[in-house]
């Protein structure tokens, strides 16, 4: 079955960096897109960014854009995102999901999801 584990979150300064991992296992990784998603208490869910399953193309929100990069490495099975610039609004849980499609990366084509990690950012 798909599975995804998601690590590195951690707490972090305004201004920092963290870099998340996710771990995928029980599908053909190098066939799907993949996107990072995160939840804010009270604000719901909010997706992050995606990129295609040959990680030719990656898409970022605009609140995240110039700050976060999504990159795969598709050997490895292993999604990642590193965040720059971290600001306290990027608090939430961050999820890793999985695509259905190869390149369609928003929720709404999404199925399957980890349970998150948890990123706290302040001083």
């Amino acid at each position: 079955q798909v599975q995804l584990v998601e690590s590195g979150g951690d707490l972090a300064q305004p201004g920092g960096s963290l870099r998340l991992s996710c771990a995928a296992s029980g599908f053909p990784f190098s066939s799907y897109a993949m996107s990072w998603a995160r939840h804010v208490r009270g604000k719901g869910l909010e997706w992050v960014a995606g990129i295609y399953s040959d990680g030719s193309e990656t898409l970022y929100a605009d609140s995240v854009k110039g700050r976060f990069t999504i990159s795969r490495d598709n050997a490895k099975n292993t999604l990642y995102l590193q965040m720059n610039k971290l600001k306290p609004e990027d608090t939430a849980l961050y999820l890793c999901a999985k695509s259905n499609y190869s390149n369609y990366v928003t929720l709404d084509g999404l199925d399957a999801w980890g349970e998150g990690t948890l990123v706290t950012v302040s001083s």
